[in-house]
């Protein structure tokens, strides 16, 4: 469960801002807010699974030369992948080298091709799964979800890899599903608005 601090202009964040240098601006310009952008969606599932294990400062970090290398998470392309592919990212330096993650994310574009054919749009059926927090629940301070868990099982059914429910709550957490900065937070109302003026496809 995170808590407040204080920066010395007097302006109040998530703890977890302070972590690390990079944390300040993902907390106050992308962490919660809301999106609708099938690419976007795609790629924070991608780099979500890649966290898993490890912490999301070595992700962040990395984060443009994970959108180089997978043509900025283009799932139309990624699926096209092949086994020279996989080779080049193997080799790559700049992201994480893990075999099963990397196939994984090469699967997983070629489910969401799938999935959009089906539903129209990623977005419309990822956020049919939008977090409701449960009576007298505190921010950040779950790590799964009734809506993680079940969207975990309709997409393992689906053919997806590697986004098991704490992997899914934490790209939940991100993309705005449900509100996780803590009451006082400057960032909250602002997410808040984003929220309410939100149209899901």
């Amino acid at each position: 469960m995170s808590e407040l601090i204080t920066d010395k202009a007097g302006v109040k964040r998530c703890s977890w801002s302070a972590a690390a240098p990079e944390f300040i601006s993902y907390h106050d310009q992308e962490w919660g807010f809301p999106s609708i952008d099938d690419y976007a969606l795609f790629e924070k599932l991608c780099l979500e699974s890649f966290q898993s294990g490890l912490s999301w400062r070595t992700i962040l970090v990395k984060r443009e030369n994970f959108r180089r290398a997978f043509d900025h998470f283009n799932f139309h392309t990624v699926a096209q992948f092949n086994d020279q592919d996989v080779e080049r990212l193997m080799s790559d330096a700049s992201i994480v080298r893990n075999k099963r993650k990397i196939t994984a994310v090469i699967n997983n574009a070629q489910k969401a091709i799938e999935l959009k054919a089906e539903f129209g749009s990623l977005a419309h059926f990822l956020w049919s799964y939008r977090v409701t927090p449960p009576a007298g629940f505190t921010p950040q301070s779950l790590t799964t979800s009734a809506e993680s868990i079940a969207l975990s099982k309709a997409l393992k059914k689906r053919g997806w890899q590697f986004l098991g429910p704490t992997t899914l709550y934490a790209f939940m957490q991100s993309m705005g599903f449900i509100n996780d900065h803590v009451e006082g937070c400057i960032t909250r109302q602002k997410v808040e608005d984003a929220l309410n003026a939100l149209i899901i496809p």
